[in-house]
């Protein structure tokens, strides 16, 4: 089979299939007769093919896939009139907690956030599919310890955590959350105290607009989403 031919193949093969395709999983479509890095090659260029079109494709935490280009959303929306998920301020100052300073217990974000963590912002943020539980800290009671998924890496664009950006941009959280996608910030609550400042904070805004988005590598700490819990020495 010709480059050329490959390509179709590949192209079909991930504008049909409903989440990130991994190069392993693309080299079945060639019955392995292609390695790893001619597969990578072929995908490089086809990358390079869709570059002046409104949709592109791109490597994420979990494989390659299609998506539609940042600039497209204001026209896609329009077909999509349901109103986006709500989260608190709290939420989101939970998820940025977790995702920069991962893995972190209860506690842990409850020292940073000066409050109480809600029970539900966590199971929130669980059935999202962007938190779950790695393993346990060796001390008094065994506290769970959290980090983000690679669901998460996925709903933001990203491969790795190396590539979240840093925290010395004050717009960070806001510019990083709005590139998930379809999240509207919910009114503040009672459970949106401020934050300490060494804490991880999303700055104040009056809605942030954040898009259904594909999940987010724990590097060393866990090696993907299907495994389960596992024991951690902290």
């Amino acid at each position: 089979m010709n480059s050329v031919d490959a390509k179709r193949v590949l192209e079909t093969a991930l504008i049909c299939a409903p989440q990130p395709v991994s190069i392993r999983d693309l080299r079945t479509l060639f019955d392995d007769a292609l390695g790893s890095d001619t597969v990578k090659m072929l995908l490089l260029e086809l990358q390079q093919d869709w570059a002046l079109r409104g949709v592109e494709l791109v490597q994420v935490a979990t494989g390659w896939r299609f998506q539609s280009r940042p600039e497209m959303r204001e026209f896609l929306d329009r077909l999509h009139l349901e109103k986006p998920p709500r989260y608190t301020r709290a939420t989101l100052e939970t998820l940025a907690i977790i995702a920069y300073r991962q893995p972190v217990t209860r506690g842990d974000i409850e020292d940073i956030r000066g409050v109480t963590v809600n029970s539900l912002i966590i199971k929130q943020l669980e059935d999202r599919g962007w938190v779950e539980v790695i393993g346990h800290r060796e001390t008094v009671g065994r506290p769970a310890l959290f980090a983000t998924t690679r669901q998460f890496l996925d709903d933001l664009g990203l491969q790795s955590l190396d590539q979240l950006p840093t925290l010395e941009d004050p717009g960070v959280q806001v510019s990083m959350f709005e590139a998930l996608g379809a999240i509207q910030l919910a009114p503040q609550s009672e459970d949106t105290a401020g934050v300490p400042e060494d804490g991880v904070q999303v700055p104040a805004v009056d809605e942030v607009d954040i898009e259904d988005a594909p999940d987010l590598v724990v590097g060393a700490t866990h090696s993907g989403a299907e495994e389960g819990p596992r024991d951690i020495d902290i």
